[in-house]
């Protein structure tokens, strides 16, 4: 049974106001959560990854007894008390050394989550290279046949997407390109590097592009998954039918990108039509009489 309370203050007022759903969705923010037997290089890539996601992320920095694949009630309870759709989870154990847990919220419930196990781990510090601002959105680049033959792989390219993507923005600047998260798929691997893009002189407008290696870096493999059916994950896709271009009619565009528009008006009588009066464009005598039906005598010369 669901029970709505009525706010007492302004202030609680503009917290439900926030989370009320909306047409544009805010930018989705992600959780960090350190299991309760995580180690040093679990806790590391926690931080790095909370570097990379900042301000969009939340890190809890206490140990969290848990374990997703069989309870994820706390995974919900702290989904709704950081107002948060996206979740990193890392734990360490015999049986799942160095074990990474990624995954979203459809209305506070798990939709899927992925199990990926760390086998090496490069972290923002080890690499002594100039590093992007915070809040810089990421360039996300896949390679590997896998994200689009295989299942799993895809809905990971998917979740991987929705984690690292950032706000949604109306325009770009070239300058605002500064950073490149790539993500390849081989041998059962998946390689996650970053890179910071360097704009170089080249002699002419356009800037030659480097990429140097900013940190963190991760060699992952793929364990369990938990996967949301087809209805399920079709519902979570569902867009809002104000959200939905409108269909013009009687418009059509060519190849070449022109816009055709078609018009329909009532049959009108072109003979009443009236057109410009000049002294070339009169009628003569013989032409209005033959119009009449008459021919018209020619008149005798006087003698």
């Amino acid at each position: 049974l669901l029970i709505y309370r009525k706010p007492k203050t302004k202030r609680a007022k503009r917290f439900l106001e926030k989370r009320e759903p909306k047409l544009k969705e805010n930018t989705k923010n992600a959780m960090l959560i350190k299991g309760g037997n995580a180690n040093l290089t679990v806790t590391e890539v926690l931080k790095d990854i909370y570097a990379v996601k900042k301000p969009f992320a939340v890190l809890y920095k206490k140990k969290n007894i848990t374990r997703p694949f069989e309870d994820q009630t706390s995974l919900e309870f702290f989904s709704k008390k950081s107002d948060c759709s996206l979740f990193l989870f890392g734990s360490h154990n015999k049986k799942r050394p160095n074990n990474l847990i990624i995954g979203r919220m459809f209305d506070y419930h798990v939709l899927d989550m992925i199990e990926l196990g760390i086998e090496k781990f490069v972290s923002l510090k080890d690499v002594k290279n100039s590093k992007c601002p915070e809040g810089t959105k990421p360039m996300l680049i896949f390679a590997g046949d896998m994200f689009d033959v295989n299942e799993e792989y895809r809905r990971l390219k998917s979740l991987l997407i929705d984690f690292f993507r950032g706000p949604s923005v109306p325009s770009i600047r070239l300058a605002g390109l500064e950073y490149v998260l790539h993500f390849t798929a081989v041998d059962g691997k998946i390689y996650m590097r970053s890179y910071k893009v360097l704009l170089k002189k080249s002699g002419c407008k356009i800037p030659r592009i480097e990429l140097e290696e900013m940190g963190p870096s991760l060699d992952l493999v793929m364990r369990r998954t938990h996967l949301a059916s087809d209805d399920l994950y079709k519902l979570s896709l569902k867009q809002p039918k104000a959200l939905k271009p409108k269909k013009k009619k009687n418009i059509s565009h060519d190849v070449f990108g022109t816009t055709y528009g078609r018009i329909h008006m009532q049959k009108q009588d072109l003979g009443k039509l009236q057109t410009r009066k000049m002294k070339g464009l009169k009628k003569r005598p013989a032409e209005k009489s033959a119009e009449d039906g008459g021919v018209s005598p020619k008149k005798s010369k006087a003698a």
